[in-house]
């Protein structure tokens, strides 16, 4: 039975949803429900008890906790109270102020929001939220449009995110990452190569930071001043920023003392990072800078109540997040039990052509990105089977392709009218979130553009290095025509 046609309907309802109604969680949901009813004959009880059973796995098997999910969910959870915790107390507002009276130009300025949110890593929904807050005033003092600030805000958050194994993006894709058996790495090692080859991601932060420099690509805003610099507050830096070194260092120490601790005495310095419990390294440093921010707002005079809403309102922000992680987890082991993915990899052994294996999938992932808004629903449904695709096509490729999902899955999420991430950046930086999709999209498609052709290069064979040459080139050649064409309605201020 579980050779038939039949043990695609979860994966295909799980897709349709996804796409349809534009709830990942939901269809995530369904997808599980239906392969637990498949594998079980369509018998209820039976049905039930093994979800449950396969929930329970998730957290204990063999006689032991399984650390690793465990850290995973205890890191995205204080990364969550982290975040309210910097957002809600006015430890945003204050950097905004202290900001303010360092800036002097409007390069300054517009290299100021690049740069914030290349500080504010944390997470991509964070960054858009604390960065369009902090630097809105900017644009009326230095005459920037409110897309152009939104576009920056969103160009340097989750492309940064998708980069960073210290995000909260980081322990949410290397645990669907140890998920993948035939991995030729650790899921740290293996998160760091796939960044090195997302073609979209890095293109699309450099590509903001040029914009940034020339003032290229959005027209000026006629907004008369009010009032001048001396009337913000002095503000404070260390509230935000405090935590946020905290979280950078402690992650990188802890990271390096583990994999010290589980190596030989005479191993290297890649060893050390082979072998190191990324997830209890980052469960801690979270623990760290979540508890040196709970230690500063005190001090600085916010009470317990208050901190304690919030942190109940970070555990409410990131169960979302929590929830389709799960579900990740538990639709991975349904399609493990019913096959699919060996079906898929067969039929993409015999039908798919090699040629196009790794541009092809950063094809499909952006679609599905840009019609469900959702860059981690997307990993969650395409990581698996990019794996079991690209190891049955060519496993030469499977970073490559894994690579591809990464990026896709960013550039859809990145252009989307129904993500998060482009409505949050749109109206924390002051504009509507359909002229910030509108303006942002040529400098999107640019990035774009030159990625597939990145992929496909990879896909042929070529030097990874020349491949970012030629992506890097086109990148820029591209931005450079933009700029000549509509070098009339371009703002500069020096």
């Amino acid at each position: 039975m579980h050779d038939s046609l039949l043990v695609l309907v979860p994966l295909l309802l799980t897709l349709s949803l996804a796409l349809i109604i534009r709830k990942t969680l939901v269809a995530l949901g369904v997808g599980i429900v239906s392969g637990a009813l498949i594998l079980n004959q369509f018998n209820f009880t039976g049905s039930a008890v093994y979800l449950a059973d396969k929930t329970w796995l998730q957290f204990y098997r063999d006689g032991q906790w399984q650390a690793w999910h465990l850290n995973v969910l205890a890191a995205m959870l204080l990364l969550g109270m982290m975040t309210q915790l910097l957002a809600r107390s006015g430890a945003v507002k204050l950097f905004a102020d202290w900001l303010y009276h360092r800036i002097k130009s409007g390069r300054q300025a517009r290299l100021g929001v690049v740069m914030l949110g290349w500080v504010v890593f944390i997470d991509g929904i964070f960054s858009c939220l604390a960065v369009g807050h902090v630097c809105q005033p900017l644009s009326q003092r230095y005459n920037m449009s409110r897309e152009q600030i939104a576009y920056l805000v969103d160009s340097n958050a989750s492309p940064l995110c998708a980069l960073l194994p210290f995000s909260s993006w980081g322990p949410y894709l290397m645990a669907i990452l140890a998920g993948i058996t035939l991995l030729p790495l650790t899921p740290l090692e293996s998160f760091i190569e796939i960044a090195k080859t997302n073609f979209y991601a890095i293109t699309v932060i450099l590509l903001s930071f040029l914009i940034a420099w020339f003032g290229v690509g959005f027209n000026q805003l006629n907004t008369s001043v009010e009032g001048g610099v001396d009337e913000v507050d002095a503000g404070n830096p260390w509230l935000l920023g405090l935590p946020m070194i905290t979280l950078l260092f402690a992650s990188v120490v802890l990271t390096l003392y583990s994999g010290a601790q589980n190596s030989a005495s005479d191993s290297s310095f890649s060893d050390w990072i082979t072998s190191a419990d990324i997830g209890a390294a980052m469960r801690n440093a979270c623990l760290l800078a979540t508890l040196l921010a709970i230690s500063l707002l005190k001090l600085n005079g916010r009470s317990l109540g208050l901190l304690l809403g919030d942190l109940l309102s970070g555990v409410r922000a990131m169960s979302f997040a929590i929830s389709i992680l799960l579900c990740t987890w538990l639709i991975g082991a349904v399609i493990a039990d019913l096959g699919v993915a060996k079906m898929l990899a067969n039929w993409a052994e015999q039908f798919l052509s090699k040629e196009m294996l790794v541009a092809g999938t950063f094809l499909l992932c952006a679609i599905m990105a840009f019609t469900t808004g959702s860059s981690w629903g997307t990993f969650a449904i395409m990581i698996p089977i990019g794996a079991e695709v690209a190891l049955a096509v060519n496993s030469d490729l499977l970073l490559a392709t894994l690579s591809a999902v990464m990026a896709g899955s960013v550039f859809g999420d990145h252009c989307s009218p129904i993500s998060d991430t482009s409505v949050i950046s749109a109206t924390s930086s002051g504009c509507q979130p359909h002229d910030h999709v509108i303006t942002q999209l040529p400098f999107a498609l640019m990035a774009a553009s030159s990625s597939l052709l990145g992929f496909q290069l990879i896909n042929l064979g070529v030097n990874t290095a020349w491949a970012w040459l030629v992506v890097l080139v086109v990148a820029a050649t591209m931005l450079a025509i933009y700029h000549k064409r509509n070098r009339k309605f371009d703002f500069v201020t020096p």
